[in-house]
């Protein structure tokens, strides 16, 4: 599964935790994102890639207790799996490198590397 995940933890601005294979993420994430507004859940299907956002399904916050959301970029074939946020979120969050992972860092003193 091709996937860039952009997250924030407790105590850790927003990063790339998943960087699709690309060497600088950052540009494909504005591909799919710049044009979006701040809607805590979205899904919206490009040309070739999709938006996806949805807010933490455990509910975490960061350290100023605002929600944590998810942002993900979906390439194929995933897309044809996806028809709205909700589904993405069941598809891509139940994956294990995707929930256990987050489970595991999104608690540290500093961000962990993409």
């Amino acid at each position: 599964m091709k996937l860039i995940w952009a997250t924030r933890g407790r105590t850790w601005g927003h990063r790339f935790l998943l960087d699709g294979g690309y060497a600088d993420p950052l540009p494909e994430y504005d591909k799919a994102f710049s044009s979006l507004g701040d809607d805590s859940e979205l899904w919206h299907l490009g040309d070739d890639r999709a938006a996806l956002r949805f807010p933490d399904p455990e509910g975490r916050t960061d350290r100023a207790g605002r929600p944590i959301s998810h942002e993900f970029v979906v390439f194929a074939p995933e897309l044809d799996n996806i028809s709205s946020a909700a589904t993405g979120l069941s598809l891509i969050w139940t994956q294990p490198v995707i929930a256990a992972r987050f489970a595991d860092i999104w608690d540290l003193p500093a961000p962990p590397r993409a």
